[in-house]
């Protein structure tokens, strides 16, 4: 049973720090991307960062850029979100999702998605 698990989500002051973590079990991922989706109160799920499993080859939206970094551990099959300088407009349900390579790294084209962590930054 293929599982993704997200944990280090929480409440944190504008400006501070998380670091989200994503433990996978039950498949290799080798020929997987895997990344970050998030979801607002009352918005749709959007495109956070992903990173190639094999390669390491990472993309960022706009929004995030320069602020969040996405790591893995092939060792410990987990990837990482290294999220600083948050701010409240992060406040959002962080998922952790992975997908084939060969797609486009869409909500609609995920394999496998976590349950999610809630991160809440407070103004």
């Amino acid at each position: 049973q293929v599982q993704l698990v997200e944990s280090g989500g929480g409440l944190v002051q504008a400006g501070g720090s998380l670091r989200l973590s994503c433990a996978t079990s039950g498949r290799s991922f080798n020929y997987y991307e895997l990344g970050w989706f998030r979801q607002a109160p009352g918005k749709e799920r959007e495109f956070v960062s992903r990173i190639n499993w094999i390669s390491g080859t990472t993309t960022y939206a706009d929004s995030v850029k320069g602020r969040f970094t996405i790591s893995r551990d092939k060792d410990k099959n987990t990837m990482y979100l290294q999220m600083n300088g948050l701010k409240p407009e992060d406040t959002a349900d962080y998922y952790c999702a992975a997908a084939l390579g060969f797609r486009s790294f869409l909500a609609t084209n995920i394999d496998y998605w976590g349950t999610g962590t809630l991160v809440t930054v407070s103004s």
